[in-house]
């Protein structure tokens, strides 16, 4: 009998060996360009997905200026929870992501919308402004990808129906900008 952890792990290689890697690598590029241009990365999520996009500026803000001595103009829309409960409460919760977008987002900044689900309506609303601005607006999601799939201009899609994969790879994915933009590309083979 298999191990929980052994059946989780073989879920995960599973998941990773069918992801398109075509999606993964404009996913990196979109963000590359973002930095090179000095326009800003904003990330925005719920839930994991909200840690996950704290996460992503974390990573990249620091580990990019230290590797590159470039910074990343990186923000995420999570971080202040005295704004997002400002707008939550004042407005909706729905609005609460598009409401910053738009008193922050610049034509070609670049918007990450992480929803496993691809249906949450507060990320949804922020893709549909941003794309209005003139933004590039790139969709992390999984299951059957969601609205956030059809809405964003780009996607990685996740296509499996578990949250918790959906959410270790898009976890990756931060991993792998961080990686690429800091020039750590070359990896040594594990046998």
């Amino acid at each position: 009998m298999s191990s929980t952890s052994t059946i989780y792990l073989r879920r995960l290689a599973a998941c990773l060996d069918h992801l398109d890697r075509g999606e993964l690598d404009h996913g990196i590029e979109l963000v590359r360009k973002a930095w090179q241009e000095g326009h800003q990365v904003i990330t925005l999520g719920n839930g994991g997905s909200a840690m996950t996009a704290l996460h992503f500026i974390t990573d990249w803000n620091k580990a990019v200026y230290l590797a590159t001595g470039k910074p990343l103009r990186g923000r995420t829309l999570v971080d202040n929870i005295g704004l997002l409960t400002a707008y939550a409460n004042d407005l909706s919760y729905q609005d609460a992501f598009a409401e910053q977008v738009k008193n922050l987002a610049l034509p070609d900044d670049l918007v990450v919308a992480i929803s496993a689900s691809g249906n949450s309506e507060n990320v949804i609303r922020a893709v549909t402004v941003a794309n209005g601005l003139g933004c590039e607006t790139l969709g992390l999601c999984g299951f059957n990808g969601g609205r956030l799939r059809a809405v964003a201009k780009h996607a990685v899609w996740v296509n499996v129906q578990d949250m918790q994969l959906c959410e270790d790879v898009h976890a990756i994915f931060g991993h792998l900008v961080m990686k690429s933009l800091c020039h750590q590309e070359q990896f040594s083979e594990i046998d």
